[in-house]
């Protein structure tokens, strides 16, 4: 099953609501980041978040607890969510692949062109270039 949809509001709107674990690739501390305020949201509308961040494994921010690894995570993941440059992303769809997921969310910004034709290739969901923080908004009242 190939289902590549950065566009079709039906199929993101089923992905946020049947999701609950979602790995957070890139969290940090800073408050002026995405990677912050973002998942901040999404904790807020009642996600289970997993924070990913080898500068901060161990710690918790935000009440998240960050990993080193998506592979440390101990849950089943729904989302990957990425807050890395797209030159990152090989590595962290590797992981990935090896934790396994359901869907794999690109932030705007972060979006890594082979890495999405990978992706669905393989028949993952993909979301790139839109904001899980206003979709989340939008359809998670």
């Amino acid at each position: 099953m190939m289902v590549v949809f950065t566009d079709e509001e039906s199929k993101i709107e089923k992905v946020l609501k049947e999701s609950k674990n979602i790995a957070v690739i890139g969290i940090t501390k800073d408050p002026k980041k995405p990677g912050n305020y973002v998942p901040q949201v999404l904790k807020e509308k009642g996600f289970r978040l997993f924070g990913v961040n080898p500068k901060y494994a161990g710690e918790e921010i935000m009440g998240i607890k960050v990993f080193r690894s998506i592979n440390e995570i101990p849950e089943d993941i729904d989302v990957v969510l990425v807050f890395r440059p797209p030159q990152d992303l090989p590595k962290i769809v590797n992981e990935a692949y090896a934790k396994g997921f359901k869907t794999f969310w690109m932030q705007p910004g972060t979006t890594n062109e082979e890495v999405k034709s990978e992706l669905a290739k393989r028949g993952y969901n993909v979301v790139a270039e839109r904001c899980i923080k206003i979709e989340s908004e939008r359809y998670i009242k």
